[in-house]
């Protein structure tokens, strides 16, 4: 600093008021620095925050690895109940098990009757029995269709909770509980022979 010099009246030099001017400037300066500091790093605190924030939000943990893994499809489900509604329609039409089956009743039924049985016989044993077989055929079939669509119905209770299944998979699995029933109700009855029993004889 330089040296303060004051004449005999008390009256200040040049060279004092200078080194005022100086001292005041200097004061004035690291007001304004602080002064900007001070936002900067509020700044900074709330940029912390907002990232903190973000990061709760989308549920990501420290490694970003939360969220990502991935839940049922329901592809299988949705394959089941397909497959039960297929059977379901097999049942009813008919499959070529059932053709075999039924062809193969009735060759034996010929081969264990001759011209000289009576009529009742031959009928029974050329078509009686054929005609159980097609229907034990169609009921195995209408059977399975109905344990697969109930299976996949009661699925979703033992799945993840929370994931509802699709509507079109309960659509399909619906339809095949349906047909496996109808298919397995008239499987039972014409094994029976109460629906196209078979012609009396004479």
């Amino acid at each position: 600093m330089g040296t303060k010099t004051v004449d005999e009246t008390g009256v200040k030099t040049d060279e004092h008021k200078t080194d005022e001017a100086t001292e005041a400037a200097g004061a004035t300066d690291v007001t304004k620095a602080a002064e900007t500091d001070e936002p900067r790093g509020t700044d900074a605190a709330t940029a912390e925050d907002t990232a903190e924030d973000t990061a709760e939000d989308t549920g990501d943990d420290a490694d970003g690895t939360e969220g990502t893994e991935p839940g049922p499809t329901g592809v299988g489900q949705g394959a089941g109940a397909v497959v039960s509604a297929g059977l379901g329609i097999v049942s009813l039409t008919g499959s070529w098990v059932g053709t075999v089956a039924s062809a193969r009743e009735s060759l034996m039924g010929q081969l264990q009757t001759s011209s000289s049985s009576d009529v009742g016989t031959l009928i029974e044993k050329g078509y009686g029995n054929a005609w159980q077989a097609t229907a034990m055929w169609g009921g195995i079939f209408a059977l399975v269709a109905l344990i697969v669509g109930v299976v996949v119905l009661a699925r979703p209770a033992f799945g993840a909770p929370g994931r509802p299944q699709a509507p079109w998979i309960k659509s399909v699995a619906w339809a095949g509980v349906a047909l496996g029933v109808i298919g397995l109700l008239l499987a039972v009855l014409k094994y029976t022979d109460v629906l196209l029993g078979l012609p009396a004889a004479g």
